[in-house]
């Protein structure tokens, strides 16, 4: 069965009849941390919304102002999730997200037209592709493209784009003929019904479920913008199709202008500036780093030397970092009982070393860790990690005070 959005690509409202509704749940991620949501799984008796396949991700529009959460393919069925119930045999409204729909279309169809052209220009088969958020890439067969061979691609496809070819959509059966012919990675194993070929007027004829552009025109323009290595000798194209690269030249000039003031130069001399930028910080990194290292020999030299010095030690720096306090350790474990060190924010997450005596540091180092809401391991002495809540650090002093005091007790 050919659905609605694959027979008018373009159409934007469409009114169809609930076929079933029933009870659901769908995982989603929210800022990385994973979600489920309960709702309902729709099935209509046509669709507007594309289910996912073919390289292609799933629409978003509303049925009846209730978003659609998900459109999946269930063998010949669309799947729609959403969070409200509908009436199985009521008339529903669809509406699509026409912004996400139409970048679809086009990085969907400027993917046929570079995989058509680089395999008439070089021999370079795709192999998969994927479309990404903010931009998309083709696997191609071949461990290597060069610099020239990309750039004379994107003139080719481009020079497509401006011939105004037509992109034609026709429905055969599966044993017609014309199905051996046209280019294809194969029907899914749950496919039924007959079979969509899209065809570039000319260029190309392939077996596809997506939606694409009626004429190239509609691609606007195609930036390729580079290649990376792939897997098992293979080459990933980047690309870019129609509105995303207004997009990315509008995203490159902001950046630009941010850089121009920044660097008080023009475009063509940013690189060098930042290059100049960069040695300078390594340098002074550099220079940094060592006098860390005196001011931590100073530190711990001044404190053997104190006739007054106790049995333990606590010291925190803003800017030291794991050898700061790993120096003044090595130089200083030996002359307390315990040794406290602290680097990073006063009141918000830093580094911690808890060393001296194996028990002492055996005995308290998980306990520090979980006041400074932390984690970290030790061994022989020392016990060190990455602290949430430097601003613990007082009731840190006051349990390795404890400590020591209840060994002075013990002593006397």
């Amino acid at each position: 069965m050919a659905f609605q959005c694959q027979k008018h690509s373009y159409m934007k409202e469409f009114e169809t009849l609930v076929v079933s509704c029933t009870p659901a749940e769908l995982k989603i991620a929210v800022n990385g941390k994973k979600e489920t949501l309960k709702g309902f799984d729709v099935i209509l008796e046509d669709t507007l919304l594309f289910p996912e396949g073919g390289g292609q991700p799933d629409d978003r529009g509303f049925m009846n102002d209730i978003p659609v959460l998900r459109v999946t393919r269930r063998g010949p069925k669309a799947i729609h999730f959403v969070q409200s119930t509908l009436e199985p045999l009521s008339i529903v409204q669809l509406k699509i997200d026409w912004e996400r729909r139409f970048d679809h279309m086009q990085q969907h169809s400027g993917q046929h037209l570079i995989t058509a052209i680089a395999d008439l220009m070089f021999g370079f088969k795709t192999t998969s592709w994927e479309l990404g958020r903010q931009r998309s890439f083709i696997e191609l067969d071949t461990p290597s493209v060069t610099g020239e061979q990309v750039e004379a691609l994107e003139l080719a496809v481009n020079e497509k784009i401006r011939e105004h070819i037509p992109v034609n959509v026709r429905v055969v059966t599966v044993d017609d003929p014309e199905v051996e012919k046209v280019r294809s990675r194969g029907l899914p194993d749950d496919h039924a019904g007959p079979v969509r070929i899209v065809d570039i007027v000319g260029i190309d004829a392939n077996m596809c479920c997506g939606t694409h552009v009626s004429n190239l025109s509609h691609l606007q323009a195609i930036k390729i913008l580079g290649t990376d290595k792939g897997k098992k000798n293979k080459t990933n194209l980047i690309f870019l199709a129609g509105n995303r690269v207004l997009k990315y030249a509008e995203r490159s000039y902001t950046v630009e202008r941010a850089l121009t003031t920044l660097l008080k130069n023009g475009p063509e001399e940013h690189v060098e500036a930042v290059d100049k930028l960069q040695k300078s910080v390594k340098l002074l990194q550099k220079n940094n780093l060592s006098l860390l290292r005196d001011l931590a020999l100073l530190t711990a030299n001044s404190f053997k030397s104190d006739p007054n010095k106790g049995k333990l030690l606590v010291l925190h720096r803003k800017d030291g970092d794991n050898e700061f306090m790993n120096i003044i350790a090595n130089e200083v474990s030996a002359e307390v009982v315990l040794l406290f060190l602290t680097v990073g924010d006063e009141k918000g997450a830093g580094l911690f070393l808890l060393a001296g005596q194996v028990d002492a540091v055996e005995a308290l180092g998980s306990k520090v860790s979980q006041i400074l809401d932390g984690k970290g391991a030790g061994k022989r002495g020392r016990y060190q990690g990455k602290a949430n809540k430097m601003s613990k650090r007082t009731e840190v002093e006051a349990l390795l005070q404890q400590y020591v005091s209840s060994l002075d007790t013990k002593e006397e």
